[in-house]
């Protein structure tokens, strides 16, 4: 006798015309037709974003997998599973009752499997005499061959997509790194932003179209959002380097490549600003003063919680930021680019300390536009440092907490 195969769920549950749909995928399957069934979950996973699907029932797809004694799905062998609720709940690390069968409801609705229900609604294998089966009621797994293509083509998309994001993500990261540094040097090169009543005013205002741009940056971005953002940073970059070309060539109009190098790096010893670990002697006598190693205090807050509460500092260092003496050098210089008189630099200094004052101006630089005026700021809390009511950690932790809301939110 022919047997038939059951097409409507057991019980109170619906038929709706896309498990009607999933049915004659199910049927259309090439005998032929041969599939890894762990390469179409792993491709599926990638895809569960527009399968619609959650990780727990993915897990349970797993579990169902697991059933089937073969690697290889083909288009030919019968592809229904039927383990019972407790064996598949074992095999998905002990999912609840009530959980499984929603999971299993997804994976239906979503076209991943297909429910051919017995006449009681138990899954079962009938078999002939022979021993083989000749009849099975479970789950059928003939759509993940039939659609094997359409995971695969689905995780190739999401997966290019994901690389495309990270090399704009990249590309932004890069640009922030270069325009800070690059701000730097100009500031501390006295490099002319101007030339022949063209330009910007001076480098503050440059650093301020600079963090217009990163403030745009949305805490949650897509590759479309963060493409413009990336365009913007990187004709900055381009106009900022011209600056600083243009002014070697005026100092050097004569020199060739390599000697223009060596001009960058060694003109002017006595007055540049030293960022490294140790102060030259015979500098300019009104330069403007710099934290000396020997006053960092003892017992701050780590460096590395600092920089993981405010890392946008980190863009304007020029070695990097490996001590408390790099840090201090790279604030002085950030500080000026804020528009943070020298005054109110100082009296932080004094009634904060040193650190203290360095992981405010970081604290400012990470919150960007939130504060209209950086020297107001600082003024505000130092006020508040004189009459004791100021603490460094309920801001730094401010600071890590929205950093890690945000990054959650991503």
């Amino acid at each position: 006798m022919q047997s038939h195969s059951p097409t409507t769920p057991f019980g109170r549950r619906s038929l709706t015309l896309a498990h009607v749909a999933s049915q004659m995928v199910a049927t259309e399957r090439p005998p032929e037709k041969i599939v890894h069934k762990w390469k179409i979950f792993h491709a599926i996973c990638t895809a569960r974003p527009r399968l619609g699907v959650s990780e727990r029932a993915l897990s349970v797809l797993n579990a169902l997998l697991t059933f089937h004694p073969e690697t290889a799905l083909t288009g030919e062998d019968d592809l229904i599973v039927f383990p019972s609720n407790h064996q598949l709940a074992r095999r998905a690390h002990g999912m609840p009752a009530s959980t499984l069968r929603r999971h299993l409801a997804v994976l239906v609705d979503a076209g991943l499997i297909v429910r051919r229900d017995s006449p009681n609604g138990k899954r079962y294998a009938r078999k002939d005499d022979a021993g083989e089966i000749e009849l099975a009621f479970g789950f059928d797994l003939s759509p993940l061959v039939v659609r094997s293509e359409e995971f695969e083509s689905l995780a190739a998309d999401i997966e290019a997509e994901a690389r495309a994001l990270k090399l704009v993500r990249e590309r932004i990261t890069l640009c922030r790194r270069d325009i800070g540094k690059m701000i730097a040097t100009g500031m501390e090169e006295a490099v002319p932003t101007r030339r022949g009543g063209q330009g910007p005013a001076d480098w503050k205002v440059v650093h301020a179209a600079f963090r217009a741009i990163v403030d745009q940056i949305p805490r949650t971005a897509t590759r479309q959002e963060l493409e413009p953002i990336a365009d913007e940073l990187s004709q900055l970059a381009d106009d900022v380097l011209n600056l600083l070309e243009t002014h070697v060539k005026s100092k050097n109009p004569s020199a060739n490549e390599s000697h223009s190098e060596h001009h960058i790096q060694n003109s002017n010893p006595d007055t540049l600003i030293d960022l490294e670990p140790s102060l030259r002697e015979g500098r300019a006598a009104g330069a403007e003063p710099r934290p000396q190693p020997s006053r960092v205090g003892e017992g701050t807050y780590p460096l590395g919680m600092v920089l993981s509460a405010c890392p946008d500092i980190v863009d304007y260092a020029k070695g990097g930021l490996s001590n408390w003496r790099d840090f201090l050098a790279t604030a002085a210089v950030v500080r000026s680019m804020l528009g943070i008189s020298p005054s109110a630099w100082e009296e932080a200094q004094k009634v904060m300390g040193e650190v203290p004052a360095a992981i405010v101006v970081a604290c400012i630089l990470q919150r960007g536009t939130a504060i209209n005026s950086a020297g107001g700021y600082l003024r505000g809390l130092t006020r508040k440092a004189e009459v004791g009511e100021f603490s460094l950690g309920p801001i730094l932790m401010a600071q890590i907490n929205s950093r890690r809301r945000d990054k959650q939110r991503a």
